[in-house]
């Protein structure tokens, strides 16, 4: 703190954030910044999107978008990330000049402007490509970067991996969800001044909670996420027959969007599963925690994919615990952090559609078991994932980061 009498100011530099209240697209950046404005004096830096606002105050955080194309363009992030994006569509590649340098344009300004004593720079990229282009400005202010997942596993090559040593090495703090990629920050020679294992939280105090007046559907599977080749969802579907020959009745909904849509859709067509399938689309936050409190089993058959990419510490995942719903898992790395001992009742791999049927079947021959075993896992969970805890342990984060020798200023 600078004066000695004003919270400190923060500055989030993101690329997924809701582009309006309820937005279905992720919002745990601002679920986190809306937390930490009790401690610090937040602007979040986000890409403008159409039919977004340039500028607004959401829940105590002051909110600014930057313009990176004309607005019909500026289609790089939302709709199932920038990832996948990128390789639905390689012509968006033409985008990504004017999305880094925007963003560190209009971050400059904002540090100055305001005078900002630190940074939170969530993704090694693109945010830390930006944080990149600031140093090279002048940008002395110490920044705390988090990964997330994907802007590790994938996006690799000598030099992007080069790139993201660089980020960690110029941070004052750096941040994982999951102990699997604190060990790939490890394998990759990223040397951070301080790496700390710290997830995304969930609300379990409020919208997240299991409600025993509602019923639980007898034989709905629920899915809920982006429709991207990590989140394993055509292997679900590769297994739903098999379910079907035991268990006539189930159905699936799916509540995601992204670029596998068509196909996924197709892969119901050729499997004569149209009947047992229900496409939701993408839902508001404020729906999830009843989709989640009526499915029978929650399934999320997360898998590596071709380039790499996989789930850090998967947010939807945590909902579905929180509101006490069963749930079947791919067996990626840094599920245990969250799931513990009980990873060996809910972790399969996907890939085996008999193993991912069999989990399944299991859990809807015995409810009563699933259900009790649901609500165990989340007091487990409690402790470790609540946006109270999470919230507490990043603000601890940021100020020391604001107290870093030699790095503080612009």
């Amino acid at each position: 703190m600078k004066d000695g009498t004003r919270r400190p100011r923060l500055l989030v530099l993101t690329s997924t954030y809701p582009r309006w209240r309820d937005d279905p697209e992720p919002g745990f950046v601002h679920e986190l910044a809306k937390r930490l404005a009790t401690d610090f004096d937040v602007t979040v830096l986000a890409p403008h999107a159409r039919g977004a606002k340039v500028e607004e105050e959401m829940d105590g955080v002051a909110v600014r978008r930057y313009r990176y194309a004309p607005a019909s363009w500026e289609t790089l992030v939302n709709d199932g990330g920038m990832v996948a994006n990128l390789r639905a569509n390689p012509l968006k590649w033409l985008l990504v000049p004017g999305f880094l340098l925007s963003q560190a344009w209009v971050a400059r300004r904002l540090v100055r402007q305001k005078s900002v004593d630190v940074l939170h720079v969530h993704w090694l990229v693109p945010q830390g490509l930006v944080m990149l282009l600031l140093r090279f400005s002048g940008c002395r202010t110490p920044y705390l970067v988090t990964s997330h997942g994907a802007d590790l596993y994938s996006l690799r090559g000598p030099f992007l991996n080069a790139l993201k040593r660089r980020i960690a090495k110029g941070s004052a703090a750096m941040t994982v969800v999951s102990s699997a990629m604190g060990a790939e920050v490890e394998r990759l020679h990223m040397q951070p001044p301080r790496l700390d294992v710290l997830p995304m939280g969930v609300d379990l105090q409020g919208r997240f909670v299991p409600d025993a007046s509602q019923d639980r559907r007898a034989d709905r599977l629920l899915f809920v996420g982006r429709l991207v080749p990590k989140k394993g969802l055509t292997h679900l579907l590769d297994a739903l027959p098999q379910v079907l020959a035991q268990h006539p009745s189930v159905t699936l909904v799916i509540a995601g969007f992204g670029p596998e849509e068509q196909a996924l859709r197709a892969q119901v067509q050729r499997l004569d599963l149209g009947s047992r399938v229900e496409f939701l689309g993408a839902r508001p936050q404020s729906e999830l925690p009843a989709l989640y409190r009526s499915a029978s089993l929650f399934v999320a058959p997360f898998v590596r994919d071709a380039s790499g990419d996989q789930e850090g510490l998967p947010v939807a995942l945590m909902e579905a615990i929180a509101c006490g719903c069963p749930v079947v898992a791919g067996d990626v790395a840094g599920l245990q952090d969250l799931l513990g001992s009980a990873s060996r009742d809910i972790c399969v791999d996907p890939r085996d559609s008999a193993a991912l049927a069999a989990a399944i079947l299991a859990a809807l021959d015995n409810p009563d078991a699933a259900r009790a075993r649901a609500l165990k896992l989340r007091q487990a969970v409690a402790e470790r994932v609540d946006w109270s805890v999470i919230a507490a342990g990043y603000a601890r984060l940021l100020k020391g980061c604001v107290h870093t020798p030699g790095k503080a200023g612009s």
